[in-house]
């Protein structure tokens, strides 16, 4: 657990309508650090060697994919334009079609679409539509997106998220495949088989020394090195994980060794869960957005996303363990606590709904219960922060393109909250 030094969580003014004060800037965003071999020399002995032998590998993962690209474009005369971006999350790999579906031409296109687009380190981008044409040789492996320069991943910005567990990525690609293999038995169906398990095996070679995934995988630095919650990502990795674990239905033909070492990785996961739950004041809270992969502390991300207590990402966290993580006191307790600082925190009497000057919180007797995305640790109060860094404690006073471009209020928890009471209730 992330112990924080004594202080007052004020949950009370929480459960509050919001009472409009004077504008205040709290402070300035701290950016999250990078994995580098001089941080890992900073740590105990005992831990450096796994952390220099992950960092040693990702170089050499990211290397070799950057050299197979490079190796592909030797002789062309012109170099294939990247792929088109897509939606967020990407698209075309509904996983909950009737298993008859998968054995399709449409669904095969899909497939061959996916396995045409991993890196040579196994992984996928993200927000691609896989129902598009395949990948040709001397592409890049991912939508170039033309980041701001808080958000780029390092000096080449068309290398960004080459491998990545956001929006859904790489998740939903293994998904897709282990339906397809299932569909085609025998030969048409191994190459879907390879990649799944390739893609698999990527997801293992992400893995922290401490049982979490970075967003961006082989590593590309700033926040992206961060042990990340953010958008369900460690839940999902880990869900597919225990999938594979389990060896039933679509995952059937995994070896019993890949299995077994899945369900290593699961544990493992389940145990930094545990310890990165923040504790105030003696008393566990929840879990930050991402937390810094080396102290475990919780960490910034984007300029506007300041170091907090995240009530959506802690609600996911909760839900997951209430599935995938059994009954054993640690957690127990972690969820008995989550929930409870989850309860004691919601938001009534406002809404946060666009207005003639975008969108703001407003009073609504009635309404009711929000959380804020961000929760100060020292406080307890929600926060918000903007693209210059700073940290409000009033959302109204955010410029407007932060203020609509953000999901700065949601009702995630709420799902969380009815699921911990049928939860609380089995024995």
């Amino acid at each position: 657990m992330i112990r924080i030094a004594k202080i007052a969580l004020l949950a009370a003014a929480a459960m509050t309508p919001v009472a409009y004060a004077a504008v205040e800037v709290i402070g300035h965003m701290t950016p999250a650090e990078p994995i580098t071999k001089a941080r890992i020399a900073a740590l105990p002995i005992v831990q450096q060697r796994a952390w220099n032998v992950y960092l040693d590998r990702s170089t050499a993962l990211m290397a070799a994919d950057k050299a197979a690209l490079a190796a592909e474009r030797q002789g062309l005369t012109e170099v294939p334009a990247p792929p088109a971006p897509g939606k967020s999350g990407g698209s075309g790999m509904d996983a909950k079609q009737p298993a008859a579906f998968y054995a399709s031409a449409t669904a095969r296109r899909v497939a061959d679409n996916i396995v045409s687009f991993q890196t040579p380190a196994g992984g996928w981008g993200k927000n691609v539509d896989r129902d598009g044409p395949a990948r040709v040789k001397g592409q890049l492996y991912v939508a170039v997106e033309h980041l701001p320069a808080n958000a780029r991943t390092g000096d080449d910005e068309d290398w960004s998220y080459v491998g990545t567990i956001d929006n859904n990525a790489t998740t939903s690609e293994l998904r897709f495949l282990a339906r397809v293999q299932a569909a085609v038995p025998g030969a048409e169906g191994d190459k879907y088989r390879e990649s799944f398990l390739k893609g698999i095996r990527y997801l293992l070679n992400a893995q922290f020394p401490n049982g979490g995934w970075p967003q961006i995988y082989p590593l590309q630095g700033g926040y992206h090195d961060a042990l990340t919650f953010n958008d369900d990502a460690l839940s999902s990795v880990v869900t597919v994980l225990a999938d594979v674990a389990r060896r039933q239905g679509d995952y059937a033909f995994v070896s019993e060794a890949l299995a077994g070492e899945a369900r290593a990785a699961c544990n493992r996961a389940i145990q930094v869960i545990l310890k990165t739950q923040v504790v105030v004041d003696g008393k566990r809270t929840v879990w930050g957005q991402q937390h810094d992969a080396l102290t475990l502390a919780p960490a910034g991300a984007r300029n506007f996303e300041p170091i907090a207590l995240s009530s959506d990402e802690s609600a996911d966290l909760l839900i997951f363990l209430m599935k995938q993580a059994g009954r054993s006191p640690s957690v127990v307790a972690a969820v008995n606590d989550g929930a409870a600082w989850l309860k004691a925190h919601a938001v009534y009497g406002v809404v946060f709904e666009k207005g003639s000057d975008g969108r703001k919180l407003v009073d609504k007797p009635g309404a009711g219960p929000l959380w804020s995305r961000y929760y100060d640790i020292q406080t307890g109060k929600p926060i918000f922060g903007d693209r210059d860094r700073s940290i409000h404690t009033e959302v109204n006073e955010l410029s407007q393109e932060r203020r609509n471009g953000y999901s700065w209020y949601n009702t995630g928890p709420a799902k969380a909250l009815a699921a911990y009471d049928k939860w609380a209730e089995m024995k």
